[in-house]
Formats: C-alpha cells, sequence, structure tokens
C-alpha cells in the first residue's frame, strides 16, 4: 500500500451528498446558459442572400411585392470621393462603375414591376444621381431619407403606403439603423454599395426582413429566370 492511500479517507454520506449537490447546481447552471443562449439567438435576425430565384420564392418576395407589401432601402452606388475608379461628374457623387451598378438594380426591379411603387431618395447628390441611374429619371427627395438616426425606422414605416411598395435610395448608416431595429446582429450589419435590403411589413404594421440582394446578383438572378 501507497503511503498517500494509507491516509485516504472515504467520503462522509454528508460529504458525498455536498458533492452530489454541488455537481447538480454546476449542471444546472450550464442548462440555464443555454437556454438563455438559445433564446438570444433566437431573437436575432439574419439577412438572406436573395440572389437566387429559389431565395426569392422561398422567402417571398414575389408573393409580398404582388401584394404591395415591401420596403426596398436601396444604398447609394460606390463614392466619388472615397474611390480611385473614374468620377461620373460632381465629385460629391457617384463612379462610372457605380452608375453601371445602380443600372442593373433598375433592371432587377424593373423585372418585378413599379407601377405601384412610391420612390423616394436621400438629397445628397450621390443618392440622386443613384436613384437616376436605378429609376431612369430623377425622383422625389425627402430630408428625412437622409437623417440616418433612431427615428428613421418609424418614418419609413410612416411613409410604407397601403399595397404600395415603397423604395428608397439611401445610405448605409440609415439601412444600419433600420437592421438594428429589427434586431440584426452587429457583425451582420453591412450594406454594399447598391446593395437592397427587402423588408416585409405585415397588415399590423410590423416589419420582417425578408433578405439582402447585392448590386452584382440582380443580372445573375435575372439569367436564372430565363433559363
Amino acid at each position: 500500500m501507497l503511503p498517500s492511500e494509507a491516509h485516504t479517507t472515504p467520503p462522509t454520506p454528508e460529504r458525498r451528498r455536498q458533492l452530489t449537490g454541488k455537481t447538480k447546481l454546476i449542471g444546472l447552471c450550464a442548462l440555464l446558459v443555454l437556454a438563455s443562449l438559445t433564446t438570444w439567438a433566437s431573437t436575432r435576425t439574419r439577412i438572406v442572400d436573395l440572389s437566387s430565384d429559389t431565395q426569392m420564392h422561398s422567402r417571398g418576395v414575389y408573393k409580398e411585392w404582388a401584394k404591395g407589401s415591401v420596403i426596398v432601402l436601396i444604398r447609394h452606388a460606390e463614392r466619388c470621393d472615397r474611390s480611385s475608379n473614374p468620377c461620373l461628374g460632381d465629385p460629391t457623387g457617384i463612379t462610372v462603375a457605380g452608375s453601371q451598378a445602380a443600372r442593373d438594380v433598375g433592371t432587377g426591379l424593373q423585372t418585378l414591376g413599379l407601377e405601384d411603387a412610391d420612390l423616394l431618395s436621400s438629397p445628397q447628390v450621390r443618392t440622386r444621381q443613384t436613384a437616376h441611374f436605378i429609376f431612369g429619371k430623377a425622383i422625389a427627395t425627402q430630408d428625412w431619407v437622409q437623417a440616418c438616426d433612431q427615428d428613421f425606422a418609424d418614418e419609413t414605416l410612416a411613409h410604407k403606403a397601403p399595397a404600395h411598395n415603397l423604395v428608397l435610395v439611401t445610405h448605409s448608416g440609415c439601412i444600419d439603423h433600420m437592421e438594428r431595429q429589427l434586431n440584426v446582429p452587429g457583425a451582420l450589419r453591412a450594406s454594399d454599395y447598391a446593395s437592397a435590403l427587402f423588408i416585409s411589413v405585415a397588415a399590423n404594421g410590423k416589419p420582417r426582413i425578408l433578405g439582402q440582394m447585392n448590386a452584382s446578383e440582380w443580372q445573375k438572378l435575372l439569367d436564372s429566370t430565363r433559363t
């Protein structure tokens, strides 16, 4: 027998009960933490890539659009003052490449149908230029579309008319505020130049993110629907 074994004393019944209780408590705490994380994750909103016809159908974009229940937030195209690409003209506006990306977005939106859509833009040069290339014309501007603050989400919903889709040409900060309001985690809140965030609005006024489409994906979507 080893010397250490000679001095080992078996735990008393009371000690065994204490150890068992401690083990159960640790297990219960672990379960509570897991349940809390699961609940937190279930309340987070993830943004689905809408770049395929399958996703557009499964997320209900076509159906909601036909009902006039959709809000689309489009970030302006590539900024001239933050790019080495050739500028379209005004240095506070967009690049030539950005104007082509905006045209691609417009082609995609035209296939959805803009007859019953309300169109608004931020008054900034870059958003007005983006809107012009998307829609082929100048559209109305309103100051609140550039006021990327905590009221942006409420303002957007207030301007959504029944049975009319609403398309806003706006800024990344405004889109970020909307995503915050709809519980999108910080790591997932990002909008590329000329990307479009699709949101449906239920009859009770509750918004839900359907997904996001990057400018470069519109042509792929159109090609897939023709095959």
